[in-house]
């Protein structure tokens, strides 16, 4: 891209001011809907959500999805964490999952939405990858005439059935993602700046290796030489979620995996994840998921 972008943290995300933001943000997993993720990606004009809406979306967060807006003409004031920007269009704003946002766009605003389940992406998002520094926190930059020709192709790959589909949405989403943020990491490269706190690499990694044996946030706290009070600003600061909701997101995930790709039983699943009262986990499932195990698994072979 023509600047590169810039990336911005949010301090407030960790600590909110009281008058800006609502003790509970809610989060969504696709503007308010709770199922499982059809697709690799969802794309949608701003209009098609926004025009119902009188083109605001209240403040909210995604835990499993990151979004890629391109806000082509109009006007656009948007919060992230409790700070307001009111860039100059055409521009690009990317969210990771966690963080809390909002939006109120002049009527008849343009632009395209892309969102992508994390899950469905470890190219992009797992910790190993590549683009994981850059993808784990807010960016915004103007877009380049380029990057909104990029948004129309991916759109008409997108709503088509043409043979190898995704294979075809896989390649363009990486090469509009690396041309988006090559010139950051050139410039992260010549500085020597590292990408977010290695510390959250390393709590994924430890969450990764002793999910099912429940440790108490305390426990990774100690492995990371922190206190919990020290761990959950850091996590805050970095994600915009809680080191508990890290966790009990990987739980989820975990879940949602074997169901998905196993016959176990939601009782074995359960039990392989470390719960001794089944019940309990379908209560969990449900809170975090918003389907029980049995409904989730039965949604994924409609």
């Amino acid at each position: 891209m023509d600047e590169p972008p810039r990336s911005w943290h949010y301090p407030a995300m960790s600590i909110p001011s009281p008058d800006r933001i609502p003790d509970r943000i809610p989060a969504w997993q696709l503007y308010g809907e709770r199922a499982p993720f059809p697709d690799i990606l969802h794309m949608e004009r701003i209009r098609d959500r926004a025009a119902g809406l009188d083109w605001r979306i209240g403040l909210h967060r995604h835990t499993h999805l990151a979004q890629l807006f391109l806000l082509a003409r109009g006007a656009v004031a948007f919060t992230v964490g409790a700070e307001v920007r009111h860039p100059a269009l055409p521009a690009l704003l990317f969210l990771p999952p966690g963080a809390a946002h909002a939006f109120t766009f002049a009527a008849g605003t343009e632009g395209w939405v892309l969102t992508l389940p994390v899950a469905s992406h470890p190219e992009l998002f797992d910790a190993r990858a590549e683009l994981a520094g850059l993808t784990a926190l807010p960016a915004m930059t103007t877009a380049t005439p380029g990057i909104a020709a990029a948004f129309e192709a991916l759109a008409a790959v997108w709503a088509g059935a043409a043979p190898l589909r995704q294979t075809r949405l896989r390649a363009m989403l990486a090469q509009m993602l690396c041309e988006i943020f090559e010139a950051e990491a050139a410039a992260r490269l010549r500085s020597g700046a590292g990408g977010p706190d290695q510390r959250i690499a390393r709590l994924r990694e430890l969450i990764a290796r002793h999910h099912t044996e429940h440790w108490l946030i305390g426990r990774y706290a100690a492995e990371l030489g922190m206190s919990p009070r020290s761990l959950s600003r850091l996590c805050r600061a970095e994600t915009g979620q809680s080191a508990h909701d890290l966790l009990e997101a990987h739980l989820m995930h975990e879940a949602c995996r074997l169901l998905a790709y196993t016959r176990l039983s939601a009782q074995a699943v359960a039990y392989q994840l470390g719960y001794q009262d089944p019940s309990y986990f379908n209560r969990r499932f449900r809170r975090g998921i918003g389907l029980s195990p049995g409904a989730y698994r039965r949604k994924l072979e409609e």
